[in-house]
């Protein structure tokens, strides 16, 4: 199957993506206890958490829109159902067909996040849920060029109550070692951005900064596995923690409902 692994989407067999990968992987980990019949993945990347969601639903169908890799899922997994495309919207797929969407660390990277919602909305049947997760701004280290926007718990609150009555926002914190390895990440950015005296990071184009932003990333996240590689091992999905404060949480996890 073909490979797009960067910093931006992680690995499990790069073992410096370790934290950043399980960290990811939570939000599958969490989603059987919300998800059921027939369900829609938008945005499901190399695919994850597929194998966390097939046991759990009735039909699994997902939509991304890098060709090679949705074709090798299609091969990997041939009772599903996968499809190419950019999103939103989401015109594939009719009104009220799923009983339940997730969309893990997609709407960052969306231009129109309002269609993105109001097309989940549109493709959910009456009281299905939809789970999405973003990164939680506050707690960001620096910024990502390739991320449209990051949201606050209640900018994306807010932003979902237009089209969805039932919100809840939760968080996905982290125990001591997911804290240690962020303090230390932090601490590491930190030190990397003195060099940005001009605050480049900010004024530049993104598109200007996503080969540096690629270089300096993987050159950190080498180097804190290099300082502390038992650290950047050990943690595990079950080290990440589904919180109801959002104020320590690295992502966002927003509940919906139709």
């Amino acid at each position: 199957m073909a490979s797009v692994y960067t910093t931006e989407i992680t690995s499990e067999s790069i073992p410096s993506d370790n934290p950043i990968h399980q960290r990811l992987l939570k939000a599958y980990v969490l989603a059987p206890q919300f998800v059921s019949g027939n369900l829609l993945e938008v945005g499901c990347g190399e695919g994850r958490g597929i194998d966390w969601l097939l046991p759990v639903v009735k039909h699994y169908t997902a939509i991304d829109k890098i060709a090679p890799v949705i074709a090798g899922l299609k091969k990997k997994y041939p009772h599903a159902v996968f499809h190419s495309g950019n999103i939103p919207p989401l015109s594939v797929f009719a009104d009220n067909s799923f009983d339940s969407v997730v969309s893990f660390q997609v709407i960052e990277h969306i231009e129109d996040d309002s269609l993105f919602l109001k097309e989940i909305h549109r493709v959910l049947k009456p009281g299905g849920v939809a789970l999405l997760t973003t990164p939680n701004r506050p707690l960001s280290l620096s910024r990502n060029p390739w991320h449209v926007r990051e949201y606050t718990a209640g900018e994306l609150t807010q932003l979902a109550k237009k089209y969805f009555q039932d919100v809840t926002m939760k968080g996905i914190g982290g125990n001591a070692s997911v804290l240690e390895y962020y303090e230390r990440n932090k601490k590491s950015v930190a030190r990397l951005m003195r060099w940005d005296v001009f605050n480049l990071q900010y004024r530049l184009p993104a598109s200007w900064l996503r080969v540096p932003y690629e270089f300096m990333n993987r050159l950190n996240r080498n180097k804190l596995k290099h300082a502390s590689d038992e650290l950047v091992a050990r943690i595990r999905h079950e080290d990440y923690l589904l919180v109801d404060d959002t104020t320590t949480a690295l992502d966002l996890f927003l509940i919906v409902r139709k």
